[in-house]
């Protein structure tokens, strides 16, 4: 059985129309690399939560207001784009799952790198193979040598040990989601307009964590959510902005050079932590750092 086979027809059906170019511009390098900036910031008010399930669900908020505001504004969206959508929002409810499994179970240091790495080669693989879109060498050597300073990152604190092990599976399964549903959002931007796509995603996305914390913290949730409401909120709003941005950019360009640039959030994270929560940024994470940039630099090249 092929790859082919087990993907829905639905969306396999429209993959050879209306693929973006491959080409990535200076401008849509700018907006990748502020939406990999927001996403670093949502993550390291995320992981700082006191109660990271009450975290993630005041960050699901904002997604629930603007989906109910945008859907209301600008209606439904054409019938093409549902299965993408639909497809989307469970695979972007996973990664959410996932993400907080992998954070409540290891460090950040090395369950965010691991997630944020796996994705760039698999959007790679899935794009050229699946999708029919070409990458110049520059392109591919960029996507790769970002994979492999995200991924090298993982393994500064020494090497993982067999305690360490299902944090990373975690952290793993949280990259081949975060693959899948940016394939799958590639696509789907093509079918609907952005925005009507984007406000459909943020509706059925954003509840799914609050109701979540709604059944599992029961009456003690209000008490857990007022120490970090103004974090989470703001969190929210970043995220909001972070995958909005990505969404706009993956109609301008590639999917697998656009998914490697966002996976910079790491190096973002790294400074943050640094500059903010007075972590040692270190050699290692330096020249960790230096190779993602390297990487950047190959993917502007062409």
């Amino acid at each position: 059985m092929t790859a082919r086979s087990v993907l829905p027809h639905a969306v396999l059906e429209p993959l050879a129309a209306g693929a973006p170019s491959s080409h990535v511009d200076a401008a849509v390098v700018a907006v990748v690399l502020g939406a990999a900036l927001l996403h670093a910031t949502w993550n390291a008010i995320a992981h700082g939560s006191p109660d990271r399930l009450t975290g993630f669900a005041l960050i699901g908020i904002p997604f629930t207001a603007i989906g109910v505001i945008g859907v209301a504004i600008n209606g439904l969206p054409p019938a093409g784009a549902w299965p993408f959508i639909v497809i989307s929002s469970i695979l972007t409810v996973t990664y959410q799952l996932l993400l907080l499994a992998s954070y409540q179970l290891g460090q950040f240091s090395q369950t965010y790198p691991l997630a944020r790495g796996t994705s760039p080669w698999v959007v790679a693989v899935v794009s050229t193979t699946l999708l029919g879109q070409e990458l110049s060498w520059t392109e591919a050597a960029g996507v790769a040598v970002v994979s492999i300073g995200l991924m090298g990152l993982v393994f500064i604190g020494g090497r993982p040990d067999r305690a360490h092990m299902p944090a990373l599976a975690a952290a793993f399964a949280t990259g081949v989601m975060i693959a899948a549903y940016t394939t799958v959002d590639g696509v789907g931007v093509q079918h609907a307009p952005m925005l009507t796509y984007a406000s459909w995603l943020f509706l059925f996305q954003g509840p799914v964590l609050p109701l979540i914390a709604v059944v599992r913290r029961g009456r003690a949730l209000p008490g857990l959510m007022r120490p970090s409401l103004a974090a989470g909120l703001g969190g929210g709003v970043a995220s909001l902005l972070a995958y909005g941005l990505v969404l706009w950019a993956q109609t301008r360009g590639a999917l697998a050079p656009i998914a490697a640039l966002r996976e910079t959030s790491i190096i973002f994270g790294a400074i943050i932590a640094a500059v903010f929560l007075g972590e040692r940024f270190g050699s290692k994470r330096a020249l960790a750092s230096a190779v993602v940039v390297a990487g950047i630099i190959l993917i502007n090249l062409s």
